[in-house]
């Protein structure tokens, strides 16, 4: 990044005119420049798109999109500006700014995902997901998308990863078979989850441990599960608690992938590998 201002500033002294403005825009945006297309930049100064492009290339970039991810892989955020940012933001809460109300409680929240993260009963949830010899994700059809998620994510991990949900009964699949030794059950309660509790019970009569993801205050047993892990509050009780939740199942399934270790490394090469073989047919 330092190369990229440095070569700004000699294009602001010695360009051309065009080259000049870009420079100078560049300079005092670097901020804005994740936000920003050769278009959008190239209105702004009433240049052409081709022009804003032209002197991309000529600092060694394809396009805007190439400075972009630069920008995100070395542009940190100071621990001054980090602190600055925080006492804007409380002394906005404080005045009752809603937007800042929300984003407040919402870090607050983080910082209790966080502090989970370092418990004794989080890595125990981390090593049954790495070492069960089967998992399945039950939850309720509304947060299926969810489930959805942390098993995509679960599957850069390990095999053996499958989600249920309350549709056409699919529950009933967990208990129509023969039990296999450690299988294991992961439950993402919510307030419409009716069933949570029956299935719970259900699934540890039948030779499944259970590690629970739920609200902090519900009013769960504590033999009704081998591990839980408790969100924070809802904002409101009627509130199903979804960013919280999408940030504990990001990082649970992000702790399960270092547990593994070099073999998740290889199965998400592997992957890819295959998505871009998948992508190349499709092309042809």
């Amino acid at each position: 990044m330092e190369d990229f201002v440095h070569k700004l500033r000699q294009y602001v002294k010695s360009g051309t005119p065009a080259e000049r403005r870009i420079a100078k825009y560049f300079s005092e945006h670097l901020n804005d420049l994740p936000f920003e297309t050769a278009a959008s930049v190239a209105d702004r100064l009433d240049l052409s798109p081709m022009t804003v492009g032209r002197f991309l290339r000529a600092l060694g970039y394809q396009g805007l999109d190439s400075v972009k991810v630069e920008i995100r892989e070395t542009v940190t955020t100071s621990p001054a500006q980090l602190q600055s940012a925080m006492s804007e933001l409380h002394a906005d809460a404080a005045e009752g700014k809603p937007l800042a109300v929300l984003v407040a409680e919402q870090i607050q929240a983080l910082h209790h995902i966080y502090h989970l993260t370092a418990q004794p009963h989080w890595a125990e949830a981390v090593r049954l997901i790495s070492t069960a010899r089967e998992v399945s994700i039950a939850t309720h059809a509304r947060l299926a998308s969810l489930a959805n998620h942390f098993c995509q994510r679960l599957t850069q991990a390990r095999d053996g990863v499958r989600t249920l949900d309350a549709t056409d009964n699919r529950f009933a699949e967990l208990f129509a078979r023969q039990a296999v030794d450690d299988a294991l059950l992961v439950i993402i309660d919510c307030r419409r989850f009716a069933k949570a509790r029956l299935l719970a019970r259900t699934a540890r009569r039948y030779g499944y441990k259970v590690v629970l993801i739920s609200p902090q205050q519900a009013d769960w047993m504590a033999d009704q599960s081998n591990v839980m892990l408790s969100l924070p509050p809802a904002r409101a009780p009627d509130l199903d608690n979804l960013p919280p939740l999408i940030a504990l199942l990001d990082c649970l399934s992000e702790s399960v992938i270092l547990e593994v270790g070099e073999e998740a490394a290889l199965r998400r090469r592997r992957m890819l590998e295959f998505a871009t073989v998948l992508g190349e047919t499709a092309n042809h």
